[in-house]
């Protein structure tokens, strides 16, 4: 392939010269529209899926697809605060719309079970834009010294780090090879018979306690315990997994210890990358507020934080100082969601609770509100608050070694 050539999705070679032809779904469309003719089931759909395809830029080895997820933030993020900045009633529309429009789109794509980059592009473009302005509209007026550019400079490279840490595995159980389907029948002879493969698949899967925290690891293949084949087997994977893994619907594996899937770093926080998941909240936390605050003090000059927050008469009176006053609400208003994240985070690891067991225990009526309903205590692995602390700082700990007759 040219550096302009593609395999499209059916499988037949194109050319970008070539994106606007034979596209019969969207000729049907505009005739339709022209002549008030209703689209038929799907083809929105089918013609999303075909601008989604043609939709690329040349590249050595072939023309690159681009994700349409990561354009919007790209675009449209500059281009509203910039038109916030205009004025004073134009800055609090926008500044009000976006965060309904942000849990719209969430509730869209949680709704269709997708997996989009969109929340990743925004929050690792909000990031740079924000230091961007910060370095071009705050720093020039003389007020910031440079050992605190260093310090926020150096506070975005760690929250950056441990992000990187916090997308690698969260924790993923191996797929079973060849994803064949074993019966219930074969995994108990096999744990019978105590062949090396089913000591490391079920019994050998005992040694995960110590990791997880519980004194219950994969469930016993025994006759006397069909039920607890049932209810630690994934259907979709394949697999007996161990106590408090689950089985996530957007990545499609079963995740060791698996709290929720976070739209924000689009992948599983699990048992692997909790840590570097709280690390990244808490980093992000503290840059953002001590980036809100040298930008504060250098717009609102003599006034304290919270007031010039919401009172700062000379905001307005340039745009350059306007600009900086609509970035610091933007921030202000994604670092108040971003702390109730880790508010709740906090809590749950207090508790020893994960995002996905307080939802079930929700469902099935079996957890108890605590803090106003902040909290879901299942009571289940609770164990204080020091052991819970120290559970969750010990995860991603390679097991101790055991013995075959401790296993069986």
């Amino acid at each position: 392939l040219c550096c302009c050539e593609y395999v499209d999705r059916r499988g037949r070679r194109n050319h970008l010269a070539a994106c606007c032809c034979d596209c019969e779904e969207l000729d049907d469309g505009c005739d339709r529209w022209l002549t008030c003719k209703s689209l038929p089931p799907g083809a929105l759909e089918r013609i999303a899926d075909t601008i989604a395809d043609r939709l690329r830029v040349p590249w050595f080895s072939g023309a690159v697809k681009i994700n349409v997820s990561l354009v919007p933030p790209l675009v449209l993020l500059p281009v509203f605060l910039h038109v916030a900045a205009l004025h004073f009633l134009l800055g609090l529309i926008i500044l009000t719309s976006l965060p309904v429009v942000v849990l719209w789109y969430y509730y869209l794509t949680h709704r269709r079970k997708e997996r989009t980059l969109f929340f990743l592009s925004l929050g690792l473009f909000s990031l740079g834009y924000m230091y961007y302005v910060f370095l071009r509209e705050v720093v020039p007026r003389g007020y910031v010294e440079h050992s605190q550019v260093v310090t926020l400079t150096c506070g975005l490279i760690l929250m950056l780090a441990a992000l990187s840490r916090a997308k690698k595995d969260p924790g993923y159980l191996p797929i079973p090879a060849g994803n064949e389907k074993p019966s219930h029948q074969g995994l108990h002879s096999e744990s019978i018979r105590g062949s090396s493969s089913g000591l490391h698949g079920i019994s050998g899967a005992a040694s995960s306690r110590a990791v997880n925290g519980e004194a219950k690891g994969y469930c016993r293949m025994s006759a006397e315990q069909p039920a607890g084949v049932k209810k630690d087997w994934c259907t979709k994977c394949q697999l007996v997994r161990p106590a408090r893994a689950g089985h996530c619907r957007l990545c499609g594996r079963c995740v060791r210890r698996l709290d929720h899937h976070c739209v924000w770093i689009n992948s599983c926080v699990g048992e692997q990358n909790h840590q570097a998941f709280i690390l990244a909240l808490s980093f992000f936390m503290l840059t953002s507020v001590y980036g809100i605050t040298l930008t504060l003090h250098t717009v609102c000059r003599g006034r304290s934080l919270f007031v010039a927050l919401f009172y700062c008469p000379g905001a307005y009176s340039d745009y350059s100082s306007a600009l900086s006053f609509t970035c610091v609400w933007y921030c202000a208003i994604v670092t108040a969601g971003m702390g109730y994240i880790l508010l709740i985070q906090l809590l749950n690891i207090s508790y020893n609770v994960t995002e996905r067991e307080a939802r079930l225990a929700l469902r099935d009526n079996t957890g108890r509100r605590l803090l106003g309903g902040l909290v879901i205590d299942t009571g289940q692995y609770n164990r204080g608050l020091l052991c819970n602390w120290g559970h969750f700082l010990s995860l991603g700990a390679s097991p101790p070694q055991r013995s075959a007759e401790d296993i069986v």
